[in-house]
């Protein structure tokens, strides 16, 4: 029998934890590469996009070379060629007179979702280049933002290195150039995750899927190692299930119940480590059909 959190057929509700120290979780290129922060609340956000790729990356090395587990959405590969690739293998033509039919355009999008994991869980626009008739796919598995518990204070650091770009300027005798890093100090942030069983259905997600989804959001910052990024680590993992696709309970009303609160808090003091603050879950009298699975905790 499929442990509740593995079910495909039923909606999950997910709560995710996390924390940096002495590192960028998510620059924004259009203020120098700045961490990301909410201009009034100076909370730390890190997008749902970036989380998205790190998850995509890990997924792809915890799946080895299982051919359903292929990336459409990677570093160094053109998207049209693997769409182009969808036609050719259900008997369609690229580029052919005429329109295909919805038919023939489901058969595409099945095989797309068959091959590739990332279209499979968070869907994609397909309707690029000589493909225009797939459309898109919604994806089952919607991320927000991430966003940090209390304020942040990014850090911009100079720094040195003694090799210069230019001849002209050793020629010069200089004998350093200067640039600069950005980190965060500390922050803690909170993402959710949510997925819908009807939507799942249409990309043929199964248990293996959340298998490895659970196993990439706590190892993912592990293969994704820089100095720009600090040490990253997963805090929590709480995963509210569902008794069928529908749902028994609001979203809000079940991610609600994980809370994070400062320890002791100082006004004085910024939080500098997770033993700065609590997390409680109120696992006590869940809605009739929901089930409660903490993964990471």
């Amino acid at each position: 029998m499929t442990r509740p959190h593995l079910d495909p057929s039923v909606r999950h509700d997910i709560v995710y934890l996390f924390d940096v120290v002495d590192g960028n979780p998510n620059g924004d290129p259009d203020t120098g590469n700045r961490p990301r922060t909410d201009d009034e609340t100076n909370q730390g956000l890190v997008t749902d996009v970036a989380l998205k790729r790190k998850i995509r990356d890990t997924l792809a090395l915890a799946a080895g070379d299982d051919p359903r587990y292929g990336i459409f959405v990677q570093a160094g590969h053109a998207l049209n060629p693997r769409l182009e690739a969808s036609y050719q293998a259900t008997g369609l033509t690229v580029g052919g007179k005429g329109t295909i039919t919805k038919e023939q355009a489901a058969a595409a999008r099945a095989w797309l979702c068959d091959h590739y994991v990332d279209i499979r869980l968070f869907g994609a626009v397909l309707s690029v280049g000589k493909t225009q008739a797939l459309g898109q796919i919604r994806g089952p598995m919607q991320l927000t933002m991430a966003r940090s518990i209390d304020p942040v204070l990014p850090v911009d650091h100079a720094i040195t290195r003694v090799t210069q770009t230019k001849q002209e300027d050793i020629d010069k005798g200089e004998t350093t150039e200067m640039g600069g890093k950005w980190t965060v100090p500390y922050g803690l942030y909170r993402a959710e995750l949510y997925y819908s069983a009807s939507r799942g259905r249409q990309t043929g997600v199964d248990a293996r899927d959340f298998e490895l989804l659970y196993r990439s959001l706590e190892m993912m910052f592990d293969h994704d190692r820089s100095a720009t990024r600090g040490r990253l680590a997963p805090r929590g993992l709480y995963v509210f299930s569902h008794s069928d696709a529908f749902g028994a309970a609001p979203a809000h009303r079940l991610t609600e119940r994980v809370r994070v609160t400062r320890r002791e808090p100082d006004p004085e003091l910024s939080p500098r480590s997770f033993a700065d603050y609590v997390v409680s879950v109120e696992d006590d009298g869940l809605p009739a059909g929901v089930t409660l699975t903490k993964l990471i905790s």
